[in-house]
């Protein structure tokens, strides 16, 4: 037998026509301002960018201090207003949030998209609230009538009934004074760390490129600066491949590593400070891939010069090849909106390894003894093979 809460909370999912993420005022405990700066940006404007990024229909600020029209700038946030509300037979998912806490886009989309009763208030301990209801235009009078949250959410458990809700309470985190920005910020770029890297990655070079990004955050650096500063020193690195003597191919490899490094720096501040965009993604792709081109060009051609032989620039042709074809794999299925690590099967789990950048440590190492041109071996077998696996990845059909 079906359960009718269950039911109905599908069915309102389903119809509600508009997502409201509302924001009024911090509790009268609170002492961070919205102009409060956390990780580049003001507090409320983090607030309403995450709202727009997560997929709401809009997004409303109950205005409690002069001069934060300001702060919102080029958001899509207009100011909430006792006629801001869809039409009167228009079901909403509004989500009401209060204006000390820093959240996840992660979150706020599963408050967004969660199935709940109609027609109740869901609360959780940080003060957010949720509601699936026909009558929007009373909860956003109310919500530009009341002077606090507190005030809004009595008023509204008073109408419409108080449940708790459940959900993922590291997605948010609640600022009770300035003190607190500074572990809302170590939060924040802790959940940077993408799921599944290699482990020099996450454990040594994310540690680097997280510190860095924190130090950039308040600047006017973009990612896309960072981008091509990257890509500079990379492409600065790899001529010193072209010799045999270990202390230029060991700079070449610390100049490839630092290179991997400063290219998390871009991703990261673009996340951070919602600076995501097409042109930067490709630009990012592209410039490290052509780093990766670079490294195993000059290889190549320096273990030609070194011995007289033809062989290494077959070699490095067959890396250059299989990287640039990689390349063009990944890319596409970035543009469908698909990836590895939607892929359970072995060989989309083994191509992934083999994405992994750890690589550049096994350079660094063997350019310590002037022996880069072994790591050009490895690649020039190790690459066809990631190649043939994308291949296979990408031709199969997706459940």
């Amino acid at each position: 037998m079906r359960n009718p809460d269950l039911t109905t909370a599908v069915a309102i999912t389903e119809r509600s026509v508009e997502s409201l993420l509302v924001v009024v005022p911090p509790p009268s405990g609170a002492r961070v301002a919205p102009a409060t700066m956390v990780a580049g940006l003001p507090l409320l404007r983090r607030i309403v960018l995450a709202g727009v990024r997560a997929g709401f229909t809009r997004v409303l600020v109950r205005n409690a201090h002069v001069g934060t029209d300001p702060l919102l700038d080029g958001t899509a946030a207009v100011a909430l207003t006792a006629g801001a509300g869809p039409g009167p037979a228009a079901r909403s998912r509004i989500v009401v949030l209060q204006g000390n806490v820093v959240p996840q886009v992660r979150w706020l989309r599963s408050l967004r998209e969660r199935r709940l009763e109609a027609e109740r208030l869901h609360c959780d301990s940080a003060m957010a609230a949720v509601i699936d209801t026909e009558n929007a235009a009373a909860v956003l009078a109310a919500a530009a009538r009341c002077e606090t949250g507190e005030e809004l959410l009595a008023a509204l458990r008073a109408r419409f009934g108080g449940a708790e809700l459940e959900g993922d309470a590291a997605g948010r985190v609640r600022l009770s004074s300035p003190a607190d920005t500074g572990p809302a910020e170590t939060w924040l770029l802790q959940s940077l760390i993408k799921r599944r890297e290699g482990f020099m990655s996450r454990h040594f070079e994310r540690k680097i490129s997280l510190a860095i990004t924190r130090r950039l955050a308040p600047t006017r650096v973009t990612p896309n600066a960072m981008t091509l500063v990257s890509l500079a020193l990379g492409l600065i690195g790899a001529p010193f491949f072209l010799s045999s003597e270990p202390q230029y191919q060991l700079a070449g490899a610390l100049l490839f590593l630092t290179h991997s490094i400063l290219d998390g720096c871009d991703g990261e501040l673009a996340r951070l400070k919602f600076m995501e965009s097409p042109r930067g993604a490709i630009l990012d792709f592209w410039g490290d891939n052509a780093v990766h081109v670079a490294v195993f060009a000059c290889m190549a051609v320096g273990l030609g010069l070194a011995t007289g032989a033809a062989w290494p620039l077959l070699a490095g042709a067959l890396t250059v090849v299989a990287t640039v074809g990689s390349a063009a794999i990944a890319s596409r299925q970035t543009m469908r909106d698909t990836a590895l690590t939607d892929d359970a099967t072995w060989p989309a789990r083994l191509a992934e390894a083999f994405s992994h950048r750890d690589f550049i440590y096994l350079v660094v190492v063997l350019s310590a003894f002037g022996k880069a041109y072994w790591f050009l071996m490895l690649a020039s077998v190790g690459t066809p093979i990631f190649f043939l696996l994308l291949l296979w990845v990408s031709a199969r059909p997706r459940a």
